[in-house]
C-alpha cells in the first residue's frame, strides 16, 4: 500500500503509520494535511493517516473541516504515545541552548519544561522530524528541537532531556482515511464518527444528545466546527461506540427527525491506548491492512 501521512522522516505520523500499517509500507510524504488528504482523495495514494487531536494540545480543527469537503470513509484509528525529547548535536549542553525549533503542536506539549528557560527562542516548523534532519544538516550552533527519539536515531542527534512533555499520559490520535467508493467494509466495527448539524433554535443539540443515550451509545467526542458562509452556525462531530451494530442502525434511523444535515464519515474498530509503543516496526500492523497489505502483491 501507498500511504499518505503529514511529516517527514522522523515523524511521529512515521511511526503511527508503521504500527498500523506495518514496518514496509510504502510512505507518502506531505508537508501540508491538505495534501495528505488530496493525495489519498484523487488515487495518488491508497490510504491517508491523519492526526486529529492529543490529549494536551487538543483538537486539531482544520483537520475535521477536511473531513467535510472530501469523499473519504473513517476506516480505522491508533492512539499513538507521544514521547516528546530535547534533541540538540552532539556535546551540546542547555548553557548552549538558544532556540529550539518544533512544530507548534509539540511546542505546547512541552509548556512546563520551556518555561524554565525564558530567554530560548521557539521558532514554529512544519514538522518535528523535518526539524531534526535541518539541524542535522546544518548543524546550527545554540539550536535544538523537539522531537521524538525516533528522530534522534534517524538523524544522529543527542537526548539532551528526555520525555519533556507536560503530561507522561500523552497521547495523539490519529485516523486512517480512504476513498469511500473503493473502501471494503470494515469488519466488526464498534464506533462510528458522525457529522450533522441541526437548526438554529434551543434545544436542538440537547435532542441529539438524548437520542444518542436513548439507544446506549456512548459518545466519546464532541465537536463543534463553524459552518463556512454562516456565521455562528455549527456543525457537529461526534465520535459514538456502541456494543452491536443495531444500536447505530436504530440510531442513524432516528437522527433526520433532529438534524438537517446528517453524514456517517465512517464506521471502524475503535483503537486502543495499550496499542502502540514510540519507535516505528515494533508492532504488528492490523490484521485488516496486513490483509489489503498482501492482496496488492503481485501474483507469482
Amino acid at each position: 500500500m501507498q500511504v499518505a501521512i503529514q511529516g517527514f522522516q522522523g515523524s511521529f505520523h512515521e511511526v503511527a503509520a508503521g504500527q498500523y500499517f506495518g514496518a514496509g509500507t510504502a510512505l507518502s510524504f506531505c508537508a501540508t494535511f491538505s495534501e495528505v488528504v488530496a493525495r489519498a482523495a484523487d488515487g495518488r495514494a491508497d490510504a491517508a493517516l491523519m492526526a486529529m487531536e492529543n490529549s494536551l494540545a487538543g483538537s486539531i480543527l482544520p483537520n475535521y473541516l477536511l473531513l467535510e469537503r472530501h469523499d473519504l470513509t473513517i476506516t480505522g484509528e491508533i492512539y499513538l504515545p507521544i514521547h516528546q525529547h530535547l534533541l540538540v548535536l552532539p556535546g551540546t549542553t542547555l548553557a548552549d541552548v538558544q532556540a529550539v525549533h518544533s512544530h507548534p503542536m509539540a511546542l505546547r506539549q512541552c509548556g512546563d519544561f520551556l518555561s524554565q528557560y525564558p530567554a530560548w527562542q521557539l521558532v514554529e516548523t512544519e514538522d518535528t522530524g523535518l526539524s531534526a534532519e535541518r539541524l542535522a544538516t546544518a548543524r546550527t550552533p545554540g539550536v535544538a528541537v523537539i522531537a521524538g527519539a525516533q528522530a534522534a536515531e534517524a538523524f544522529g542527534l543527542e537526548i539532551l532531556a528526555p520525555a519533556i512533555n507536560d503530561d507522561p499520559n500523552n497521547y495523539t490520535r490519529f485516523l486512517v482515511l480512504e476513498r469511500a467508493a473503493e473502501a471494503a467494509p470494515v469488519a466488526s466495527p464498534d464506533k462510528a464518527s458522525l457529522y450533522f448539524y441541526t437548526s438554529h433554535a434551543p434545544g436542538m443539540l440537547a435532542r441529539v444528545l438524548t437520542l444518542v443515550a436513548s439507544h446506549g451509545l456512548n459518545l466519546s467526542k464532541l465537536q463543534s466546527c463553524p459552518r463556512p458562509s454562516q456565521p455562528w452556525h455549527y456543525g457537529f462531530h461526534a465520535d459514538v461506540e456502541f456494543a452491536a451494530p443495531g444500536q447505530l442502525a436504530a440510531l442513524l434511523a432516528e437522527l433526520p427527525t433532529v438534524t438537517e444535515e446528517l453524514r456517517v464519515l465512517g464506521t471502524y474498530q475503535r483503537g486502543s491506548m495499550e496499542f502502540g509503543q514510540e519507535l516505528a516496526g515494533s508492532a504488528t500492523p492490523s490484521n485488516r491492512h496486513a490483509e489489503l497489505a498482501e492482496a496488492s502483491l503481485p501474483q507469482q
